[in-house]
């Protein structure tokens, strides 16, 4: 096990109230109604600025050159998960000027302010971890989601969304995520530290959970 799956594993009931949410399995199944979709992703799209701050923050944070490269593996990918945002959201005639101008809701800012504390008033570890129910949670979601491949989803209504976490580029993404959390919690993992760490994936868990009923409340 690496250092995510013993963090999962202190927080089984929050991680699985993220991962099983009724969103998601509405999704998988093709009922979650569009509207509920449609709040879900414009609110996504302005997660994702403030995710990519955050990245921006951990290569601030970094002394070394592999941390800050997995900062920019991190802002890349942020920023293609935008281009995403932009192409579904267009088909509804949604600009992308309109969708920075939407405002936030209450759980985008519950969510990534919490996340940006971390970075700021933490070190290097704790803003990761913050980060990673997302970034590495989404690569598990996909997978899930599409567990034959993509080609076998054939016209399911949500099929461009789970084959962006599905597939190998996103899924590598992920796997470079724990890699690095490992290497991070290597340098100053106590016992003391994986207690107060485990707390912190708690606490973005329930944040993700929250993010998906404010779609379906929206």
């Amino acid at each position: 096990m690496d250092i995510f799956d013993h963090l999962k594993a202190a927080a089984q009931t929050d991680w699985d109230s993220y991962v099983e949410h009724e969103f998601v399995r509405r999704m998988g199944d093709g009922t979650l109604p569009e509207a509920a979709f449609r709040t879900y992703l414009v609110q996504d799209y302005l997660f994702l600025i403030q995710f990519a701050r955050a990245y921006a923050l951990a290569a601030y944070k970094s002394r070394t050159i592999a941390d800050i490269r997995a900062a920019q593996v991190g802002l890349s990918s942020i920023l293609d998960e935008t281009d995403l945002h932009v192409r579904l959201c267009g088909r509804w005639g949604l600009s992308p000027e309109t969708l920075e101008a939407a405002p936030e809701r209450q759980a985008t800012v519950a969510y990534t302010r919490f996340v940006l504390d971390c970075g700021a008033a933490g070190d290097l570890l704790d803003l990761h971890i913050a980060l990673s129910p997302c970034v590495i949670g989404y690569a598990e979601i996909g997978r899930k989601l599409a567990p034959d491949g993509i080609d076998a989803l054939g016209d399911h209504p949500y099929r461009e969304w789970i084959g962006e976490y599905a597939c190998d580029g996103y899924q590598d993404v992920a796997a470079a995520a724990r890699q690095h959390l490992d290497d991070l919690a290597a340098r100053v993992m106590t016992d003391q530290r994986f207690a107060e760490l485990a707390a912190l994936f708690s606490k973005a868990s329930r944040l993700e959970a929250d993010f998906w009923q404010m779609g379906l409340d929206g």
